[in-house]
């Protein structure tokens, strides 16, 4: 069914860091939510003078890599979501395949989701402010317009649709940046057909009629579904809901959609009039485009009595997540080096991701070391042709020039 990655399971807050890992170019610091589709990671990408990035690796589980199908679905969307380049859609970096694992890189944001914020809200009995929700969903807004919007070199709408608008996928950043993620990559998770049935109905309740008459989908559909979480968000009260899929399919087809004001009596009849009409099942009737409903949006926020800035959310995100802020800041800081048989490199790419080493700066860097114990460190000057020949075995081999450094050395003692 629908969904980029099932019901995550996060990492215990309080454990001890492992020890990052090697995964071609980027060094896994950390692993923070896995699902049934794939696993997330932070990592940090390095270059040279010290360069260093922060970013998420995203990798499919194994079980996935090896149907056909779903890999095709993944690359072709993964594809098309790269293209997109918005301050408010997270920015996929790299694609590719090491070792038996297809991966997506993406941008690393500070911050958190809203299927976090507003259950954090509530834990604390602070109400989540009306003109929060509102300003986040018009920043939905343009991300969606502008990737509904997209086009390839020659002209030709690509026909992005996301698929899989849920409070999980929209991500607030501590500087009060909204991004959505994981653009396209919900028509590859319909692929899958191992999953739970609590992690299929979550993402059920948040489909749009077509979608969950299995209709061809447009931007429309997006509209709905957000339409649907920002109803959540301003009432409390989640819109379709069943003991079963079917129970979840027929609410959303079929059942009566109370105007939010039954829920909650305050809400503006501007704000209930937009979200009514995002509502609309009949997609005739709904907003045509993204741009539509966030103009809404921005008109009545802007004759609101207060009108929140970047700052505003900010401010308010930190106030939430006080007590988890500092904990972020030591899974950045967790630099523990990549070592031993968990380590992963791809051969073509064994040079730059896992050795960062260069012939004219071997000996600086290697005397850079600080020996562990009684261990010593040998520092080796070479030509820089004899390197790159070094380096080339290395490659056909799958390992560092360190280890291979290491093993010749190894055998001649043994051997000697």
């Amino acid at each position: 069914m629908s969904g980029a990655i099932p019901e995550k399971k996060r990492s215990v807050s309080g454990e001890k860091p492992k020890a990052s890992t090697r995964f071609g170019k980027y060094t896994l610091i950390d692993r923070i939510a896995v699902g049934g589709m794939a696993e997330i990671f932070l990592a940090r990408q390095a270059g040279l003078e010290g360069f260093e990035k922060t970013i998420v690796i995203k990798r499919i589980r194994p079980h996935l890599s090896k149907q056909a199908s779903f890999v095709k679905m993944f690359l072709n969307e993964a594809k098309l979501a790269a293209q997109l380049n918005h301050p408010n859609i997270v920015q996929i970096y790299d694609l590719g395949k090491i070792g038996e694992s297809y991966f997506i890189a993406m941008e690393y944001i500070f911050g958190r989701d809203m299927r976090r914020i507003i259950p954090k809200a509530d834990t604390l009995g602070i109400p989540f402010p009306m003109v929060y929700a509102l300003k986040i969903a018009s920043s939905v807004c343009e991300g969606l317009y502008y990737a509904h919007q997209k086009v390839d070199l020659y002209g030709s709408p690509l026909n992005i649709v996301h698929r899989d608008v849920t409070p999980e996928n929209i991500f607030v950043s501590f500087d009060g940046t909204v991004k959505v993620l994981d653009f396209g990559i919900a028509k590859a998770a319909n692929q899958i057909e191992q999953t739970r049935a609590g992690e299929i109905k979550g993402k059920l309740s948040y489909m749009s009629p077509e979608q969950c008459m299995g209709k061809s989908l447009d931007c429309r559909s997006d509209l709905f579904s957000l339409g649907v979480v920002l109803y959540e968000w301003l009432t409390g009260f989640k819109l379709f809901t069943g003991d079963s899929e079917v129970a979840i399919l027929k609410s959303i087809t079929e059942g009566k959609i109370y105007a939010p004001s039954y829920f909650k009596a305050d809400i503006p009849e501007a704000v209930e009039a937009i979200l009514m009409k995002a509502l609309e099942k009949d997609r005739e009737k709904r907003y045509q485009t993204a741009w539509d409903m966030q103009y809404d949006l921005d008109q009545f926020l802007s004759q609101y009595e207060f009108t929140p800035s970047n700052i505003h959310l900010s401010n308010f995100l930190k106030q939430l997540f006080n007590d988890e802020l500092e904990e972020e800041k030591a899974r950045l800081a967790n630099r523990t080096p990549a070592v031993g048989p968990e380590e992963i490199v791809e051969p073509d790419e064994v040079i730059s991701a896992a050795a960062d080493v260069h012939p004219d700066n071997v000996s600086q860097r290697t005397s850079a070391q600080r020996p562990r114990g009684d261990d010593k460190v040998v520092s080796l000057q070479m030509e820089g042709a004899d390197y790159e020949q070094l380096s080339q075995i290395a490659r056909r081999h799958g390992i560092t020039v360190n280890a291979l450094m290491r093993e010749v050395l190894g055998g001649w003692l043994k051997y000697r």
